[in-house]
């Protein structure tokens, strides 16, 4: 299946998991800040995953990425990707929910980290769980990993990885508006779908 042979209908079906998916991130992190979350509507895309890099800024900027492998009858990888800032600046609202009075430049890196993982965790299933209910299917997630680089350098190892199993990825992008924050938070899930997967998710979804 080459990226000429979708049709109109495919697409549409998996920009609908992208929107699905991102509500369902939106609700589940204003239960975890314990504030409104409102989502832009997201942009939704199914692109070759050796054109993921045109579709991101500087290859040089620094990024957080969090991923996870989905297993069942959709096997995925999925990543969401933040620019370092933007991670943060989640991280910092998480803690200050979760720990009140904290001092957020006397927290250690790896506390960071593991408060980004949290965030990335929900976000990431959210979206496996907008597949499961469109599939009426299960899955089993992961141990979540982070990772720090440069874009450039993550989207290499993405493409040499990942590109080996699947050919596809479904990127998702939005802006989160979060409560009383003046500072919007932006972010990117790529789902790569393994081989078979999409055809099989199509089938259930009436649109192969």
């Amino acid at each position: 299946m080459d990226m000429e042979s979708f049709s109109n209908m495919q697409l549409d079906a998996m920009r609908e998991v992208g929107n699905i998916g991102a509500g369902n991130a939106a609700t589940a992190l204003s239960v975890m800040l314990s504030r409104a979350v409102d989502m832009d509507v997201p942009k939704a895309e199914l692109v070759s995953i050796y054109e993921l890099a045109e579709y991101y800024g500087d290859p040089l900027a620094p990024v957080s990425a969090v991923f996870v492998r989905s297993e069942g009858e959709f096997t995925c990888s999925l990543i969401f990707f933040q620019d370092e800032e933007d991670a943060q600046s989640l991280v910092d609202l998480l803690i200050s929910h979760q720990m009140s009075g904290m001092v957020l430049e006397d927290i250690p890196p790896e506390m960071r980290d593991s408060a980004l993982t949290e965030v990335g965790n929900i976000i990431l299933s959210s979206f496996l769980n907008a597949i499961n209910v469109l599939m009426g299917g299960t899955h089993s997630i992961s141990v979540p990993g982070v990772a720090h680089d440069m874009m450039g350098s993550i989207l290499q190892v993405i493409a040499s990885i990942f590109g080996q199993t699947g050919e596809y990825a479904l990127i998702v992008d939005t802006t989160l508006k979060v409560g009383d924050i003046e500072k919007n938070v932006s972010g990117k899930v790529v789902m790569l779908p393994d081989p078979g997967s999409l055809e099989i998710l199509f089938r259930k979804l009436q649109v192969l």
